[in-house]
């Protein structure tokens, strides 16, 4: 797709696949009161911040099948992901905040022609809601949930999925990802990857060393203009 003439920036044939919870939007405050209000039902408390983060960049599926485990519960995985996006989408379509950079970053990838798509952890209905409630739907029309696939990160399959529902080949793919298991899923697909850790205590994680352009502060460190940069330097040929 051929970049609009106000756009200032020369992308080649690169196609962009973000991560949405901690990447896109600060969603990990609603999934932690989400988790509270789950767990509470079947009888686990003492549920921190610091045990959600455990659990930033897995999906949800798998989240869920740890849980069952490491907390005793007998209820089947389904019934807990029923609950646990029921609370989840009640706050979500109520508060999602889009990161200011990042949404930046889009409407300039977007001027530009670039193909878009979101690839995460999260449900579809999730995915869905989250893009429609804070207008990023309007920019980004595609997406791929991890349930739609075999295997969650790090394993590649979503990132891999994204690329063909795309058209593109993996290797002109860039992923922008906070979680190790992101970069790590985006390093075995073969994609670049533009890292921005979520939880600061990770940023040393050694999966965020295969990363091609890492903002280790984050989301405080990441800006729009640095990362279009970097893009348009490191472009494959159309």
């Amino acid at each position: 797709m051929n970049a609009p003439i106000d756009s200032p920036y020369h992308f080649g044939g690169t196609a962009v696949v973000f991560d949405l919870d901690g990447t896109l939007v600060d969603s990990e405050p609603n999934y932690f009161r989400a988790s509270l209000g789950t767990l509470g039902r079947y009888g686990v408390t003492g549920f921190t911040w610091a045990d959600h983060e455990t659990y930033v960049g897995i999906s949800t599926l798998e989240t869920l099948g740890i849980w069952k485990g490491r907390y005793g519960i007998a209820a089947p995985v389904t019934e807990l992901l029923d609950d646990l996006n029921t609370r989840y989408l009640e706050l979500a379509r109520a508060d999602t905040h889009v990161f200011p950079q990042m949404r930046l970053f889009v409407e300039r990838l977007h001027a530009a022609g670039l193909p878009m798509i979101v690839a995460s952890g999260s449900s579809s209905d999730a995915i869905e809601a989250i893009l429609t409630g804070t207008g990023l739907d309007s920019l980004i029309t595609r997406y791929v949930s991890a349930d739609e696939v075999e295997h969650g990160k790090p394993a590649p399959d979503v990132f891999l999925e994204a690329a063909r529902r795309l058209g593109v080949a993996p290797a002109h793919c860039v992923v922008l990802e906070d979680a190790a298991p992101g970069a790590a899923a985006a390093h075995a697909a073969g994609m670049r990857c533009i890292a921005l850790p979520y939880v600061a205590a990770q940023a040393d994680d050694p999966a965020f060393t295969t990363a091609d352009l890492l903002f280790k502060g984050g989301q405080e460190e990441f800006t729009a203009r640095a990362a279009c940069d970097w893009l348009e330097r490191s472009a494959p040929s159309s």
